[in-house]
């Protein structure tokens, strides 16, 4: 696979123009794509492999996307980590490393390649599968919740900043694994709900949100006990001793510092994020998930 400037140089249409990359390991996948690693290996037609793979993504010399699906795993993440610190890397992965090509990407992509026409689908053929594309952003579903709670990891420190102190104190109307509203009709203990991505859509006359976190630290605490499939539990470095979690399940995702509280949003309340108080048993959970957890290599 040529460079970016070999792939515009060439005029050869099968020649891809590297414009960004992901990794999908067990510990690492882009969350838009599923609640867990087989979840989001099986969105791309894929064997859930425990070494991962490396997604490519690009246009070939038409200007057509491409998702390319390669073994070399450690090449893709040197590029990515690379990218990160400002650096420029030739993402030339050997044509020997291709698992495979998908039409489309599977993520909202904000470059185009110079020189070529601009990003679309490439042509249908027979028995191919659909392009792959992000998930509408107007809408809301699983794919928008888990983006929510990336956006939340992402952004710990604006969001927790919403909180104020008193969020890290104890509950006043419900506890952790058991969280609900407190007796001013706010979030127990932080007194206020946040919105992701856009205005609430959901607010029906009568309706707790806090049945479906009640409903997601029940499912956490019976993770602990039996463990889901790799990747619905994970755990990235948050600075000092802490940990950040992020964990998934049906209709619900959980954002946490081990040291500090959890946010919680659910597919029944559209761009809502849910405070959940550290309180007394929360932190003996987010422990346990931590131990469990998988983590980056």
């Amino acid at each position: 696979m040529p460079g970016a400037e070999d792939a515009v140089a060439s005029g050869d249409d099968d020649a891809l123009y590297v414009l960004t990359a992901a990794l999908l390991t067990p510990a690492q996948f882009p969350s838009v794509l599923g609640d867990d690693y087989p979840a989001a290996c099986a969105t791309l037609r894929l064997e859930p492999y425990a070494e991962g793979y490396g997604l490519v993504l690009g246009q070939d010399g038409t200007g057509a996307r491409w998702t390319v699906v390669v073994d070399d795993v450690s090449l893709v993440a040197v590029a990515i980590a690379s990218w990160d610190c400002g650096m420029e890397y030739d993402l030339s992965p050997d044509e020997r490393s291709v698992v495979s090509a998908l039409p489309g990407w599977p993520l909202a992509v904000a470059t185009a390649a110079p020189g070529i026409p601009a990003p679309h689908d490439p042509a249908p053929e027979e028995g191919a599968p659909a392009p792959l594309a992000p998930p509408d952003g107007a809408a809301w579903g699983p794919a928008q919740r888990r983006l929510g709670a990336d956006m939340v990891a992402l952004q710990w420190n604006e969001w927790r900043a919403r909180m104020g102190d008193d969020a890290a104190g104890p509950q006043t109307g419900a506890e952790a694994g058991g969280a609900g509203r407190g007796e001013g009709g706010t979030t127990a203990g932080a007194g206020t709900r946040a919105e992701a991505g856009g205005p609430n859509a959901s607010e029906a006359a009568g309706s707790d949100p806090y049945e479906g976190v009640r409903r997601a630290l029940k499912e956490l605490g019976e993770y602990v006990t039996e463990a889901p499939p790799v990747g619905r539990v994970r755990s990235s470095f948050a600075g000092g001793e802490a940990r950040m979690l992020r964990a998934d399940g049906p209709g619900w995702s959980l954002v946490a510092r081990t040291d500090d509280m959890a946010f919680v949003l659910l597919d029944d309340e559209p761009h809502e994020v849910l405070p959940v108080t550290r309180g007394p048993k929360l932190p003996a959970l987010l422990e346990s998930l931590d131990a469990m957890a998988v983590r980056p290599s």
